[in-house]
Parts: structure tokens; C-alpha cells; sequence
């Protein structure tokens, strides 16, 4: 099955452009229940021959890609190798940066690209690095991570890993059948709590998980001032021509690894979704741009917040929510519900049959704030624990250097990834599964299996120290 065509994009943001024409993904989702013939070797738990000295190269760094360029650079035994965008400016800054980093015996010769919606398929040809990171619009990421693996490359992409249920199996074919990594750097898995929640689930402490709650809630209508270049250039117009969940993964991806979907355990079945009216960013456009300013002359469909229901095989389920419209505090939920307690985000709560020792007397009240003190102790993940102090000032409260520190890592030793393709695909599908529901009137949508079958011998993640 060939990837979409992504024609019906506009050329505005780092590496091209990705206005979505409306109803493009629907017809996409019937593809869900089709499995295409394998081309390769499964890669769940591939661990790949290692790479002593790790040759990256990097597209699109225009924002979130530069950041990751620079925590690469100060890692030991790496080398930047080579640099594109579309804008040259962005390029410059970068390579400035990692030249910096290098101290003048590392990163000294990086190779440059720019100036065309090509030119990071001349950077694959002639430079051929051992790994790719993919930080650009939505809807280059399948194309570019596919030719990536093509040409020889693992290949680490930014969330989502794709836009619709035709590229995400191009990805899965294409990595069996290259032997190379692919995978969606969702950071949020590195984050803290998330790891410390990760740490308590698998040692028992709230019993057996039934439920779970998920989200993306984080009002970004500021965005839509980049208008010529960058985020908002592009993602509005996902904003006004598609209706669902465009951005589950933040909040799904935790939750998915401590009921270990897709790993022996469980995997998600089916998924409805209902979204509210689209109301939030056509006022915010008509009180902050002219009438016949190009954001006024969209046609908003994309409600403002969308809530969608997974079910799983086992029976279990999972809220997910979205929402980058509306006036409200940031919040990912990150909720795991177990037969003996519950743990939770935002603020970082947990409640136990019985109470939090030194905390609670009984599950009726939170254990929170300094109260969690003795929680921490015990249970903070060893992988932050080792780590914390080396992705200091990464971004994001360290989750970005834990994350690239960790891809190195598994390069560099040959072990495999923490997050695999299927994973990645797996977390990306409800975009456009909800979608299909929303436009179905709530009707469940299944879920595709990636793996075709070989989750159940996928091995669970590991407390990895």
C-alpha cells in the first residue's frame, strides 16, 4: 500500500507545507481492517547491530529539531553530519550551535542543505548517515522516514509518526523489510511521573489496571501568528479541515506502556469519538485578524475539543481527550485506574485501597505535593534517576534529553528501541480512526494491527535502569 499522496499541502512551514484539504482522511480509515502482505522480519523487539560512532543527520529544524541537534551534539562518540530545511537561516543557527557544542573536534564538517522542498532527498543520497531525526510538518513525516530507511538510515520522527492508516503501514513494511528503526519520539514516556507511574503499575501497586485517561490540552491559538513560516503556517489549516483527536499521542503513549498495549498484555480493539462544535478559532480570528485576512476565510470543522473511548481486547478502556483551542490550564490527565488504586496527573496525585502510608488513611482522599515525598523515594523510575542530571535543561523538565540520550543509547549498544514502529503507529491511528467515527456519527472504528498478530510475543518494557 503506497503512502497518500500529500499534494493538497500548502508550501508554508521548515520542510514544506501541510494544509490539509478537507475529507482527505476519511476515506483513508477503510484501510484499517486491510493488512497488506509483510515485505520483511517482525521488529518488535529488533535490536540492531550497534554504532559505535553515530553518524546523524537531521530534517527540519525549525524548531523542535534544532533543540534535539543540540543535546545529540554533547553526547559522547555522535557526530552531526548534516543539516536541512527549507529556510537557510535555520540551518546557519544550527550548525553554529553544534559546531559549539563540538568544542572544535566534533561536529566541524556538517553538510548543508536548503533552499528547496528536495533537498533532504540529496541529503540522504550523499551524506548516507546512520540515523535520521525528522522534526518537520505532519505530513512529511512518512515520506521522509520511509526514504530515510530506504536509504540506509533508522529513522526517529517527531508526534504524530503519520497522518493516515495507508502511511503507517508503509512505515511497518518498510522497517521489516530494511531492518531499520523507526521510531515516534514521544517524549512525554521520559517524563517523570510518567516513568514513576510506569515504575509503581509494574510492581503491583494499584493492582491490575481497568482504565486509563489520557489528553493533550494546551491552548496554542497563538500560533496562528505564524502565518508564513513555522507551526502555525501549517497546523491551522488541520485546525479548520479535519474533526477529531489530531494530537493524542502525548497523553496515550504513557498510558498504552503501563497497561503494556501491543506487549503480550492487550491491544486496542476499537475507538468512538465525538467532538464539539467548532467555535474557539474562528472568534479567535475574527477579534485579531481583518475580515478578509486568510484565517477569516477558513472554514472551521475541527471541533474545539474532541473526546474519544478506546476499548481494548481485554475489555479495558481508555479516555483520550484534545484540545489546543480552549482558555484552560494545560493538562495530559495521565490517569491509571487499578483494582487497588489510582494514580494521576495534574496535579500529580495518587489515592490507594487502604491510604498512602505517612500520606492518606484511605483511598477517599489524594496523597499530593510534599505528601509524595516518601513516593518518590521508592518508586522514581532508575532510568530518570540515572539520567536527570545529564538532560538537565533539555526542555520540557529534562523528558527531551532523557529521550535522546536514551535513542543514542540503544544505537550506540545495540539494544532495542523503548518505543517501537508499531507502538508509534499504533498511538498515531486515532487521529484518523476518530476522525472516521466523528464523521460516522460516534460509530466505532477499528483498530489496524500493525504487528499482524506478534504483540503477544512482544516482550513487555522493561524498568530499564
Amino acid at each position: 500500500m503506497k503512502p497518500t499522496s500529500r499534494r493538497n499541502f500548502l508550501k508554508k512551514s521548515s520542510l514544506s507545507g501541510a494544509a490539509l484539504v478537507a475529507g482527505g482522511l476519511l476515506s483513508d480509515c477503510t484501510a484499517a481492517k486491510q493488512v497488506p502482505a509483510r515485505e520483511g522480519e517482525y521488529m518488535g523487539d529488533y535490536a540492531a547491530p550497534p554504532i559505535p560512532d553515530l553518524r546523524a543527520a537531521f530534517i527540519g529544524v525549525g524548531a523542535r529539531g534544532g533543540y534535539h541537534l543540540k543535546f545529540l551534539a554533547g553526547l559522547p562518540n555522535t557526530r552531526v553530519v548534516a543539516i536541512s530545511d527549507l529556510y537557510e537561516d535555520n540551518v546557519m543557527k544550527w550548525k553554529k550551535v553544534a559546531e559549539e557544542v563540538g568544542k572544535g573536534t566534533r561536529h566541524q564538517e556538517i553538510e548543508t542543505y536548503y533552499g528547496g522542498e528536495n533537498r533532504w532527498k540529496a541529503m540522504l543520497a550523499e551524506v548516507k548517515p546512520d540515523v535520521v531525526f525528522i522534526a518537520t510538518n505532519w505530513a512529511n513525516h512518512a515520506p521522509m522516514a520511509i526514504a530515510a530507511m530506504e536509504g540506509g538510515a533508522h529513522a526517529f520522527v517527531e508526534v504524530p509518526i503519520a497522518v493516515t492508516i495507508d502511511e503507517m503501514w508503509a512505515m511497518v513494511n518498510t522497517s521489516e523489510r530494511t531492518r531499520k528503526h523507526c521510531m515516534m519520539m514521544e517524549n512525554v514516556n521520559y517524563s517523570r511521573d510518567e516513568l514513576m507511574f510506569l515504575n509503581m503499575v509494574r510492581q503491583g501497586v494499584i493492582g491490575e489496571p481497568l482504565h486509563a485517561e489520557a489528553a493533550y490540552i494546551h491552548e496554542l491559538r497563538f500560533q496562528m501568528e505564524e502565518q508564513e513560516r513555522g507551526t502555525g503556517s501549517w497546523r491551522t489549516h488541520h485546525y479548520a479541515n479535519r474533526n477529531g483527536n489530531l494530537y493524542p499521542t502525548h497523553g496515550l503513549g504513557p498510558v498504552a506502556q503501563y497497561m503494556n498495549i501491543g506487549r503480550t498484555d492487550d491491544n486496542f480493539q476499537s475507538i468512538v469519538s465525538y467532538s464539539t462544535p467548532a467555535r474557539g478559532r474562528q472568534l479567535y480570528a475574527e477579534k485579531n485578524y481583518a475580515a478578509d485576512h486568510k484565517w477569516n476565510k477558513l472554514d472551521y470543522k475541527g471541533g474545539d475539543l474532541n473526546t474519544s473511548i478506546i476499548k481494548t481486547a481485554l475489555g479495558r478502556t481508555i479516555m483520550v481527550q484534545w484540545d489546543e483551542t480552549s482558555p484552560r490550564p494545560y493538562s495530559r490527565h495521565n490517569l491509571i485506574q487499578g483494582t487497588r488504586g489510582c494514580l494521576a496527573g495534574f496535579p500529580t496525585r495518587v489515592a490507594l485501597e487502604g491510604g498512602v502510608p505517612g500520606a492518606t488513611d484511605s483511598h477517599h482522599s489524594w496523597a499530593q505535593g510534599e505528601q509524595l515525598a516518601e513516593l518518590r523515594d521508592k518508586y522514581d523510575h532508575p532510568l530518570y534517576k540515572r539520567l536527570v542530571a545529564a538532560a538537565e535543561g533539555s526542555g520540557h523538565g529534562g523528558m527531551d534529553g532523557i529521550m535522546m540520550y536514551r535513542i543514542v543509547e540503544c544505537l550506540q549498544k545495540g539494544l532495542p528501541l523503548d518505543q517501537n514502529v508499531y507502538e508509534g503507529c499504533l498511538w498515531s491511528a486515532v487521529a484518523p480512526l476518530s476522525e472516521a467515527s466523528v464523521a460516522n456519527g460516534g460509530a466505532p472504528q477499528e483498530f489496524p494491527d500493525f504487528t499482524r498478530g506478534n504483540w503477544r510475543s512482544t516482550s513487555p518494557l522493561a524498568i530499564i535502569a
